[in-house]
């Protein structure tokens, strides 16, 4: 639909058409249409995950966690169900050198009281050996349990950046499912609230009106220096390690004499 309005000068280039509500309603209501669409096949796709054949793992596998190791059956925390998120790690690094998209991840399900409520357990598991991975959960602030698979294959170990999902038979556990690539963003909210927004995620591959911002590379928000401004630098870190108590511009914050 296109519509011409008079020029305003206080306009920002390229903006869509202003209208009055009535307007704004019936396009609105085209896009409904579309985006039902979207959710019926969302729907219908979650349908077909809940068919997926199943894959039987050894649940008596150690990881380690605050209280050393345990088996893998033990995430379940008496559930059926368990979501883990599969966190990368960098050996050695400092905690701004950790990875910025996981931390995306991670932050966004600080607590899993809502999965809880459901009788889904919820945990990290990463590669980093516990002796680093613990300072950097309590640097970050996280209460989520998490755990080092190091070594482990898949399941339990392998990939990392992703989600798995789990089911418990008594003392047999299955992997039921698992995400692949930007499978992981509709566990961060902030990215479903981003593409609500008019300038979306403010990333270049996204499709904008002509005019509006163009926008700057994939993911240029994950990382900031101390005063917000994203950065990729040697002052950039995870945006929101900015928020921990004593976060510094210190390049060698969390690991003496290792430098990212």
């Amino acid at each position: 639909m296109t519509t011409t309005t008079p020029a305003d000068p206080s306009a920002l280039p390229g903006r869509p058409p202003v209208v009055d509500r009535a307007t704004w309603q019936t396009v609105r209501d085209e896009l409904l249409v579309r985006e039902k669409a979207h959710t019926h096949e969302g729907d219908a796709l979650a349908a077909e995950r809940r068919r997926l054949p199943m894959v039987e793992l050894d649940a008596t596998v150690e990881v380690v966690g605050a209280d050393g190791p345990v088996p893998f059956l033990d995430l379940f925390q008496g559930r059926s169900e368990l979501v883990v998120y599969k966190h990368m790690w960098h050996d050695g690094a400092p905690h701004q050198g950790q990875c910025e998209g996981c931390t995306v991840s991670a932050w966004h399900l600080k607590d899993a009281v809502y999965l809880n409520a459901r009788g889904v357990s919820f945990a990290i598991v990463t590669t980093g050996t516990w002796d680093e991975v613990a300072p950097y959960v309590d640097f970050m602030g996280y209460t989520q349990p998490w755990y080092s698979v190091r070594d482990l294959a898949e399941p339990v170990g392998g990939d990392m950046g992703l989600f798995s999902c789990f089911l418990r038979d008594g003392d047999r556990v299955f992997l039921t499912y698992e995400t692949t690539d930007r499978g992981t963003e509709p566990a961060s909210g902030s990215f479903a609230l981003l593409d609500m927004t008019p300038y979306g995620r403010g990333e270049r591959w996204q499709e904008t009106p002509e005019g509006w911002p163009e926008g700057d590379g994939p993911c240029w928000y994950w990382r900031t220096d101390v005063d917000g401004n994203p950065t990729w630098g040697p002052t950039g870190r995870p945006a929101p390690q900015w928020t921990r108590p004593g976060a510094t511009p210190e390049e060698t914050l969390g690991r003496h004499g290792h430098h990212h």
